[in-house]
């Protein structure tokens, strides 16, 4: 077993809440994401950050992507379809409430039940058949198969005060009637549109964080961003544009940070209906009659039409690598032998006229703007490249909060050609093969992020074995193999991996995160 899914010593969740002081210190930070404040209404990394501050999971991963204890001190596989769980004793929720057995069963229970939720946690209970409270402080998960990732999936799952879990609606947790947890920062306020407050929890049992107060004031503009830290009313700035970035090393006042991040940018294309709203007849502008992206060689040119070369060099400013697949080097499951797309546009018209599309057609390729590094310039290049070998391309970004429920959405006119990222450290191995891939089951679960509905029963049966494979030698070279059929068949388009930056002010470190997570338990003075 990996030794991530093993005992580990309190001090290795600690560690990132260390006391450096008892002298009084506030941070504030700018950050690019405002807050879905219902902890189990929306699965989004920049959400499951600010989480980490104000609640706390069975367990957590650290800055490298390894799964590391939290609200659970250890947790053990004790035959091939039971996991158990054993709680921290004398934990507490900030309203003095003992955490137990009964939180997490009620906690997963909301997450199953929530209504209406846009990017739901569900997928990440999927295997569970049931959970028991053996007693206050032991938790035992049955699966229905063997789930050798499961403590991994759990990571992302808040925990909450039963009693909370059962009656609270998503809007309360705008307020302190319901935002409770047993994270290092208690709630203090929440202003939509502007800022969060928390303050120190110094009963926090991981130790006494360093922060009296941490502020988080939601700056969307990232020149926005670097101007408030410039002129003094922020401390630390997230998400970083690379453009920004030698400005930043130049100016005597602040520092920047960077790191690897996790997160896979990549483009799906849907494959799943019949006709698809945004492939046009260049006259008409009607949909075409047959959906177009079903034909693995018009997926083929649109992936060998994008220059990944210098969508990295110009677009990301070098501050990102081209991407072969969906999971990056040094992950479980990444395979080395499969080679980054080629630019090759020739190739791609080729293609485009063999499948019968000689002039191309009209497409749209829609991103968010707000959400990834460069995420509308990227969009724009996309559209660039791909006019280049005769599309008639229209490009369009929205904001997060409009684009979601739009890319989510699977039915009407969700989109035919769209951008999205993944993380990879939840399990720190090729997830994306069962929650981007995998053909989507709503009873099972299955699948549930794989939003351009793509379906392959050969694929399927391969990430089928690796779910259930417990050696974990075995089951990487199991998900090479998918990985491989994967990126074969085009089920979506590897762009590139992102870099993490961060930029302080002088005066401060700050650690990066491989799952891109802004926590001000990262930051301290500079040694």
């Amino acid at each position: 077993m990996r030794t991530s899914m093993v005992r580990l010593a309190l001090g290795a969740v600690a560690a990132i809440v260390v006391g450096f002081s008892a002298q009084a210190a506030d941070l504030v930070i700018g950050a690019r994401a405002e807050v879905e404040m219902d902890p189990h209404f929306f699965w989004l990394s920049s959400n499951t950050a600010y989480y980490r501050h104000l609640y706390g999971h069975l367990v957590a991963t650290d800055e490298r992507a390894q799964v590391i204890p939290d609200l659970a001190e250890s947790f053990r596989p004790i035959d091939a379809t039971t996991w158990e769980f054993k709680l921290r004793p004398g934990v507490r929720f900030h309203d003095g409430s003992t955490l137990d057995a009964e939180d997490v069963i009620a906690s997963f229970e909301r997450v199953r039940t929530i209504p209406n939720s846009p990017s739901p946690y569900t997928g990440n209970l999927r295997g569970i058949a049931e959970t028991i409270a053996v007693d206050p402080l032991t938790i035992h998960i049955k699966t229905f198969k063997p789930e050798p990732l499961l403590p991994g999936a759990l990571t992302t799952i808040v925990i909450i005060p039963s009693e909370i879990a059962k009656t609270a609606k998503t809007p309360d947790f705008k307020t302190k009637k319901a935002a409770i947890g047993s994270g290092p920062y208690k709630f203090v306020s929440y202003t939509p549109g502007d800022k969060l407050v928390l303050t120190r929890n110094d009963d926090y049992w991981g130790g006494r964080p360093y922060w009296d107060s941490v502020t988080f004031k939601f700056i969307k503009d990232d020149a926005a961003r670097v101007a408030a830290l410039l002129g003094g009313d922020v401390d630390l700035i997230d998400f970083v544009s690379p453009s920004d970035v030698p400005r930043l090393q130049r100016d005597p006042k602040t520092a920047v940070h960077i790191g690897p991040s996790d997160r896979t940018i990549y483009l799906y294309l849907d494959v799943g209906r019949d006709v698809t709203p945004y492939a046009v007849d260049k006259a008409t502008g009607k949909p075409l009659p047959k959906n177009p992206l079903k034909d693995l060689r018009v997926r083929k040119a649109i992936s060998m039409a994008i220059d990944r070369e210098a969508m990295t060099q110009k677009v990301m400013e070098k501050l990102a690598t081209p991407a072969s697949q969906t999971v990056p080097p040094g992950f479980g499951g990444y395979n080395p032998d499969i080679p980054v797309t080629p630019y090759d546009p020739e190739g791609a018209k080729a293609l485009l006229a063999e499948a019968g599309y000689p002039d191309a057609f009209g497409l749209t390729v829609q991103c968010s703007s707000d959400r990834y590094v460069n995420d509308g310039k990227i969009c724009q290049a996309i559209g660039q490249m791909l006019a280049r070998v005769g599309f008639a391309m229209k490009v369009e970004t929205m904001p997060k909060a409009v684009y979601f429920p739009k890319a989510t959405s699977r039915t009407g006119d969700s989109f035919s050609l769209f951008l999205l990222g993944w993380g990879s450290s939840a399990s720190g191995e090729a997830d994306t093969l069962w929650n981007l891939m995998e053909t989507y089951d709503k009873k099972t679960g299955a699948g549930t992020y794989n939003l351009g509905n793509y379906s392959n029963p050969k694929l399927d049966a391969l990430i089928q074995q690796a779910t259930q494979t417990l050696d974990a030698d075995k089951r990487h070279a199991i998900e090479r193999k998918a990985m491989a059929m994967a990126m074969a068949d085009v089920a979506l388009i590897p762009l590139h991996y992102q870099s993490v930056i961060v930029a302080t002010r002088k005066g401060l470190d700050y650690t990066t995160r491989a799952d891109e997570g802004t926590l001000a338990m990262e930051a301290r003075p500079a040694e």
